[in-house]
């Protein structure tokens, strides 16, 4: 599996337009320059984990999302994951989730 580099800029200013920073702003929150963070969004520069881990806490997101998309503090995410794979179950595994679901909620602590 490779790293996507060019969906990671694409998601950093997704994320970052989002919530109003423009890049300069986001530059002095993580103390790099304007150009670094451009180069980033453009994929002209790779960014290491830590370099992700700033960035995501700027903008207060899981890292996660830059590479995978999957935003996995949202409960949305949770939602969407359990239909793909729900939808993927054969009729009978189907009808074996569902009791086993049923059986779960009926016995919640």
């Amino acid at each position: 599996m490779s790293v996507d580099y060019t969906l990671i800029g694409k998601r950093i200013k997704q994320k970052r337009t989002a919530a109003h920073i423009t890049q300069e702003r986001l530059a002095e929150m993580i103390n790099v320059t304007v150009g670094y963070i451009s180069q980033i969004e453009r994929c002209i520069t790779k960014p290491n984990l830590d370099m992700l881990s700033e960035i995501g806490r700027a903008l207060d997101c899981d890292i996660g999302y830059f590479i995978s998309g999957a935003d996995y503090n949202k409960q949305e995410y949770l939602d969407d994951e359990l239909v793909r794979k729900f939808a993927a179950l054969s009729n009978r595994e189907k009808r074996m989730t569902l009791d086993f679901m049923e059986l779960l909620v009926k016995n919640r602590f």
